[in-house]
């Protein structure tokens, strides 16, 4: 929550009914102190008095987390101050800059801010449809937080440190401090071509179901096959991959699936390999946006790499140089009486192209590469 910097200690609302705005609804103040656990008790001036911490240094904690301006209303508990003061001790303990831990809270309150609108919505609206006639949502909505509240909070916090179990894994199996944050990674953008078109002919609940089986489809394949969501953009998803072979293989399962949904439309694929900038869970840099730029010319229901990406393949073993090469280790190999090379991926040279603020590109199609007969 963004508070003034006046130190005013002006009481606003309370959830008892003491001093409680007029205007606020009395079942999402008592929805509130359930989910809190907590009755609201100070404002924030007073907040950041208990918490030991600074006015402008709570301001920067609440903006971060992404909660709206209350001015200096009593609506914050023992539950805030107590945030504030954790954060406020990593930060005196060394353990985090005053930079990061307002990075903490700002990734912290827009992942779950994501994860709570989407749980409102896809989840418990439907759920709080009134089982009765006569029934009102407001009789069913409080005793069904109740009992859900704790199993999803125990639930979360139970995925979370899977989460932070694997992403910390990949991070300690870096070469060296640099590739921590700056790491080498394949990238990819999927996109349903012909979106907008389909926005404009089909209704809302048509398109949100279109969307959602997409990043379901998506978002299954790639944990499966061992990539990492990155993010959704409805008719776009983002991935990367420590791997070129297993962020190629996803690719190509995302193509096949989609292809044998006559529901969904065609798919584009665009893949870059190289050095990625990673931040807040997400990831930046110039191999981000060729992957991006790829995506955007490759043909419908194919998968465009970019030069960087097929050497990557070739280099592992993943896919030849070119059939000529491919047929050369074959006839190599039997000529020593050895199985040949086994290659999963095709990889075929297409036209040079210029591409928008990263100069002349020379994508590759990548395919499956039929078995030897």
């Amino acid at each position: 929550m963004t508070v003034d910097d006046t130190g005013s200690d002006t009481a606003g609302g309370r959830v008892d009914g003491q001093d409680a705005d007029p205007g606020e609804d009395p079942l999402a103040l008592r929805l509130e102190q359930l989910i809190l656990g907590a009755e609201r008790r100070y404002t924030p001036f007073q907040a950041a008095r208990s918490a030991g911490v600074s006015m402008e240094l709570a301001s920067r904690f609440w903006r971060a987390m992404g909660f709206a301006d209350i001015g200096q209303a009593k609506a914050l508990t023992e539950a805030d101050v107590l945030a504030l003061r954790r954060l406020a001790g990593l930060v005196e303990a060394g353990l985090l800059s005053e930079a990061m831990a307002v990075q903490v809270a700002r990734s912290t309150g827009q992942t779950t801010a994501r994860l709570a609108e989407w749980q409102i919505d896809s989840f418990l609206e439907g759920l709080t449809e009134p089982p009765e006639p006569g029934m009102t949502r407001t009789e069913v909505t409080y005793p069904l937080i109740e009992l859900l509240l704790p199993e999803l909070e125990e639930f979360i916090v139970y995925v979370w440190r899977r989460q932070l179990a694997a992403a910390t894994g990949r991070v300690v199996q870096a070469a060296d401090d640099e590739e921590m944050v700056d790491r080498r990674l394949a990238v990819c953008f999927a996109d349903l071509v012909g979106f907008t078109r389909l926005t404009r002919r089909m209704e809302e609940e048509e398109l949100g179901e279109l969307v959602e089986a997409f990043e379901t489809t998506a978002a299954d394949l790639v944990a499966a096959n061992g990539g990492r969501l990155v993010k959704t953009l409805g008719d776009e998803v983002l991935y990367a991959a420590d791997d070129a072979g297993v962020a190629a293989e996803i690719a190509l399962r995302l193509i096949e699936t989609m292809a044998h949904d006559e529901t969904m439309p065609e798919l584009r694929v665009g893949m870059a390999f190289g050095t990625v900038t990673t931040r807040m869970g997400d990831v930046f840099g110039s191999t981000v946006n060729l992957a991006s730029r790829l995506t955007s010319i490759a043909p419908r229901d194919a998968v465009l790499v970019d030069a960087a990406f097929a050497q990557e393949l070739i280099r592992t073993g993943d896919a030849p140089a070119s059939e000529a090469e491919a047929a050369e280790a074959a006839a190599a190999a039997e000529k020593e009486g050895e199985e040949p090379p086994v290659y999963r991926f095709a990889l075929q040279p297409m036209w040079q192209r210029p591409v928008r603020g990263l100069g002349v590109v020379e994508p590759w199609l990548l395919t499956r590469r039929a078995a030897p007969a």
